[in-house]
């Protein structure tokens, strides 16, 4: 008996993974819990979030190193205290529903509940932070859950900005998985291939000529991709043309939707997503792209130092 090329199943097509930024961030306050179990409702595979570390020594999930932006309150998150009557935990976001800034405690302890176990943990390690001390901070609070070296570290992913943190990550959570967080691809070769099995991409990164040889040599090495923030289709389809890992959205209603569609019709799916704006957006042109790194580059060494200074230290712990 022969069977038929129709009824031979055919292998599910793989489809990056959906992680939520900041949660489910286009329906919730970012970076609260709210939005980080909408993501996880959602279906998301992955949630990202960024750290900072109070006065009094409370790592909290916040992206900015200053309240204004997104809360009812101000001030650098590094003076301001956690606890107290005008203590960070009073604080709440803008956006409605109003939320409380949540603590990497209480992130943790969320996605320890049974039937988040799945989930993993993009920590985005804001360069503003002292390593050695947020570290140890997190170390303290994923170490004191049972079985946290099965359940919980395999899940959580370190992501780091620039490589004075590098050591300091190898120290204190060498059992944790680590990224590169950024928007260039110089940087990514130079400073962190040798440490780093992930590489966190900014979308436009990867759209140079540049960025399609890198994303061409992770491949082959077996660095896995992750890339950021898309939330138009368009930019959804490019990606999965790419054939990154994961996709970082504020949409993740956005993107599974769709990944659900092409997973039923991959041609017909991809075909509804033109190309054009890669050539009609000027973020997207080569000497745009330059600038922007530079720039980037320049901001985080005016906050931790020139790159080329943590490089002893690397070779050092390497």
């Amino acid at each position: 008996m022969t069977v038929s090329q129709t009824d031979k199943q055919i292998p599910a097509r793989t489809l990056p993974e959906c992680w939520g930024h900041r949660g489910a961030s286009s329906r919730f306050p970012e970076n609260t819990l709210a939005s980080f179990e909408a993501a996880m409702r959602d279906g998301a595979e992955g949630i990202e979030s960024d750290v900072h570390v109070s006065r009094d020594d409370i790592v909290v999930m916040f992206h900015d190193p200053v309240l204004t932006r997104t809360t009812d309150s101000s001030g650098e998150i590094k003076e301001r205290n956690w606890y107290g009557g005008d203590g960070m935990e009073h604080v709440r976001t803008k956006k409605e529903p109003k939320q409380a800034i949540p603590t990497f405690h209480e992130t943790v302890e969320l996605l320890m509940r049974p039937e988040n176990q799945h989930v993993k943990f993009n920590v985005d390690v804001k360069v503003q932070n002292d390593p050695a001390r947020l570290f140890r901070l997190m170390h303290k609070t994923i170490s004191s859950h049972d079985d946290w070296e099965t359940l919980l570290a395999p899940r959580i992913l370190l992501g780091l900005w620039h490589p004075c943190f590098l050591p300091h990550a190898k120290d204190h959570l060498g059992y944790c998985k680590r990224s590169y967080i950024g928007n260039s691809v110089s940087v990514a070769r130079k400073y962190f291939w040798q440490e780093c099995d992930t590489f966190s991409m900014s979308f436009g990164s990867l759209t140079s000529a540049e960025g399609q040889k890198f994303l061409k040599d992770a491949k082959a090495a077996a660095k896995r991709i992750m890339v950021w923030t898309v939330n138009e289709p368009a930019h959804m389809t490019e990606a999965v043309r790419w054939n990154v890992d994961v996709i970082i959205t504020d949409t993740t209603q956005v993107w599974l939707d769709l990944r659900r569609n092409l997973q039923a019709d991959y041609d017909k799916s991809l075909a509804q997503h033109s190309r054009l704006f890669l050539w009609t957006s000027p973020q997207y042109y080569t000497p745009f792209l330059s600038v922007y790194g530079r720039l980037a580059k320049k901001y985080l060494e005016n906050v931790a130092g020139p790159f080329d200074s943590a490089l002893p230290a690397i070779q050092t712990a390497a």
